[in-house]
């Protein structure tokens, strides 16, 4: 059933979530705004930890059903569901997916992203990054970005 739809975002988060972790939902329809809405749900329904270890976890399994073993990026993971949930706490208990994603468009651009403002290009490029969760090397704090390996 999950098959035939054409976007995520036209299931129910039940079905969605059921489709990610079975490996059912076509890679075709999982794009970034969806890796955001799943990050989104498993926050509403876990506490933080249990989010990120689900989350990451079914995303190294979910690229390697789709033939992909090598595409999950760590610190790309946890910094943007690091992300959501400070935006979470900064917004209505009771909010809906559709009233996060319109407060938080940042959060669901792939390119440019959130993250250039915290971490430089090379950084996210590295190996390292790909492997293990690296503190953001920019600092971010009133708009100004300056790189932190230069202080």
């Amino acid at each position: 059933m999950i098959a035939t739809i054409a976007t995520a975002t036209a299931t129910t988060d039940d079905e969605f979530v059921a489709g990610f972790e079975e490996c059912t939902l076509p890679n075709s329809a999982f794009h970034h705004r969806d890796h955001v809405r799943l990050g989104w749900i498993y926050l509403r329904r876990h506490p933080p930890l249990e989010a990120l270890a689900r989350f990451a976890g079914g995303l190294r399994r979910f690229a390697t059903a789709n033939g992909h073993p090598g595409l999950y990026h760590e610190t790309i993971t946890w910094a943007f569901l690091l992300l959501i949930r400070e935006r979470m706490e900064h917004g209505e208990a009771g909010s809906t997916w559709e009233d996060f994603a319109a407060s938080h468009p940042d959060l669901l651009t792939w390119k440019p992203s959130v993250l250039d403002r915290y971490y430089r290009p090379e950084t996210l490029g590295s190996e390292l990054a790909r492997r293990v969760f690296v503190m953001p090397d920019r600092s971010h704090i009133g708009g100004d970005e300056r790189d932190r390996t230069a202080e």
